[in-house]
């Protein structure tokens, strides 16, 4: 018998399971029949504070148990309410703001934001571009919709952005398809906590501009689910402006959520908003990002709209939001030095990591690493090219503890 039975193939591999929630089940399970105390999970990619339990801002809960019934049981605009798009611009761009025709359209998370840009700004077949450590749901993402993700080499041998390889694979594809989208998961990257540079960005700006002389259409997408978790939000803001310099044809869209900033990850709630050149193409952005949305999951929830709404429409209600996130951001980037140090300390050799959930170890054999070490009661998730490891969801003390016990399953 094939894979399928009545379903279509359609060219996808489709797995029995998720990978990640997979490890993460079977941690759960050895932790219900072990004790939690035995186990070490560090596969999930939500904010959990040192016992285990979920982060949620008690500024941003209070937020939503008082909203009325019509507030958060309505449906919303396609393209999301009037306050929440003008809101969510004040809260992806800050105090830098880039000059431009700039449009927000609500989706579902920020996954949503990127199946929009795949949908309409490139050609069935093509092939979208993001770094060969990535986040692997873009893969499904392009597949479902009949792309493929190729990936450029992320890092130079000494640990710098690789502009190299970014300029030859986006020339690469540019020179057999009408269009190019380009992913490229900054501050705080995922799976490895790797920050864009100003330098970096400079030297990005540069190539698109060189590149979009062919007079093709690119679009950009800064997919930033981590932003207000790599550290200053102000500081890792500042590459905002640079996106003015470039050309009307590469169009930059932020795909922003509100799972991690707003800990509100279970109302799927994100936007994509554009920088255009032109009023003609911020419209034209609008208007099939909509009809796109329509033709998929038609309206996002309407709760964390109002909810991002209210908080941007009281001064001091934001001021005390930004002062909780502040709290816990410095205890994940605690968590993060923690790790980084002892990876040091044993030798553990570690992607270059900056700041945000996630950290990865390169190896050559991941799915073998991770299942000695499931064994052991760690559970991590294997990726293509090494391991990641949620410093997110364990304790400082964890994270000090891992690094000597992931080093030695690879020695063994």
């Amino acid at each position: 018998m094939g894979e399928y039975i009545l379903a279509r193939g359609n060219g996808r591999h489709i797995p029995h399971e998720d990978k990640i929630f997979g490890i993460s089940n079977r941690a759960k399970a050895m932790i219900a029949e072990k004790g939690a105390d035995k186990v070490i999970n560090a596969t999930i990619g939500s904010l959990l504070d040192d016992d285990g339990n979920l982060v949620v801002l008690s500024s941003v809960d209070e937020v939503f148990k008082h909203l009325s019934p019509a507030e958060y049981a309505d449906y919303a605009p396609i393209g999301g309410i009037k306050p929440f798009r003008e809101a969510v611009q004040q809260a992806a761009f800050g105090s830098h703001r880039p000059k431009g025709y700039v449009e927000a359209v609500a989706t579902p998370g920020g996954t949503g934001s990127l199946r929009n840009v795949i949908a309409n700004y490139s050609d069935g077949g093509d092939q979208v571009l993001t770094s060969d450590w990535h986040w692997a749901p873009y893969n499904t993402i392009a597949g479902e919709i009949g792309r493929s993700i190729a990936t450029f080499e992320f890092f130079t041998e000494d640990g710098k952005f690789n502009i190299d390889s970014f300029q030859k694979k986006s020339a690469e594809l540019l020179a057999k398809q009408e269009s190019l989208v380009i992913i490229l998961n900054t501050p705080a990257h995922n799976p490895t906590g790797y920050s864009l540079t100003l330098e970096d960005w400079d030297h990005v700006i540069a190539v698109l501009q060189e590149e979009a002389k062919c007079g093709k259409a690119i679009a950009l997408v800064i997919d930033a689910a981590y932003i207000d978790f790599a550290g200053d939000e102000e500081e890792y803001r500042r590459f905002l402006p640079k996106l003015e310099d470039l050309p009307e044809n590469v169009l930059p869209i932020m795909a922003y959520s509100l799972s991690k900033t707003y800990t509100l990850y279970g109302t799927r709630c994100g936007a994509m908003i554009c920088i255009a050149k032109t009023q003609e193409i911020a419209d034209e952005f609008k208007r099939v990002c909509e009809y796109s949305s329509r033709g998929s999951w038609s309206n996002s929830a309407k709760v964390a709209q109002v909810i991002l709404s209210r908080i941007y429409g009281e001064p001091g209600l934001l001021e005390r939001v930004d002062e909780e996130r502040a709290h816990y951001r410095e205890m994940l980037i605690k968590r993060g030095r923690a790790f980084e140090d002892e990876a040091r300390n044993v030798g553990l050799k570690i992607v270059p990591f900056d700041a945000g959930f996630f950290i990865s170890i390169p190896c050559s054999d991941p799915d073998a690493i991770s299942a000695k070490l499931e064994k052991e009661g760690v559970f991590i998730v294997p990726l293509a090219k090494g391991l990641r490891v949620s410093v997110a969801s364990i304790s400082e003390d964890k994270c000090r503890k891992l690094p000597a016990i992931i080093k030695a399953a690879m020695e063994d």
